[in-house]
């Protein structure tokens, strides 16, 4: 008798685990979307191709420069920064229109950076540049990294312009080089990271 009992209970056993779970074929159907990406607004040291299908001996690779514009042939000096790629285009397509038969300009983004700036006590002050998202420690350290004997780690700012009002932003840095949990401060093209001296006012 209890040969059979455990006989059955194998067989129920064995049954159930060749049924596929209604969980596991519910999540194979349903696959999270991936997030749209933002749209990318020009800005300085990106690094533009620009390319007209009817005239290729127009095409031109270019960088924006610090003033936020571009050189074009036959049409000069033209503003890219704080455009859009789609912006910029149809910009070209108007001004290119008596020059060219086709009405078709594309722009692409080669490489694009953003320029920040460092200042206070660290061992190189100036602009920092850089091609992917950047936090404020990250940017710290490509200028040198900090002057230990002057800096006060615990009250960097990051100054940023927001809608025409200039915004300050406090870290404490101190505790990111600690090891301690903290979240990272991603900067934005221009900010200004300050990094002020031990018992300073600012």
């Amino acid at each position: 008798m209890l040969l059979k009992c455990l006989m059955l209970i194998l067989a129920v056993f064995a049954f159930t685990g060749c049924q596929t779970s209604p969980s596991n074929k519910s999540a194979k159907q349903t696959t999270p979307a991936l997030p749209h990406s933002e749209i990318i607004t020009l800005s300085e040291g990106d690094v533009l191709k620009v390319s007209f299908p009817s005239s290729a001996n127009l095409d031109t690779t270019q960088q924006i420069r610090r003033d936020g514009k571009i050189f074009l042939p036959l049409v000069g000096d033209v503003q890219a920064a704080g455009e859009t790629p789609d912006e910029l285009q149809q910009n070209l397509v108007k001004l290119y229109a008596p020059q060219i038969s086709s009405k078709e300009v594309i722009v692409a983004v080669e490489s694009s950076a953003f320029p920040v700036y460092v200042t206070g006590c660290v061992i190189r002050p100036g602009k920092v540049s850089s091609d992917k998202p950047m936090t404020a420690l990250e940017a710290i350290m490509e200028a040198g990294g900090f002057d230990y004997e002057k800096a006060n780690l615990r009250n960097v700012r990051v100054i940023r312009l927001e809608n025409g009002v200039s915004k300050n932003y406090t870290l404490n840095l101190k505790a990111a080089l600690n090891g301690e949990e903290d979240k990272p401060f991603y900067l934005e093209p221009s900010d200004i990271v300050f990094v002020p001296e031990k018992f300073s006012w600012f």
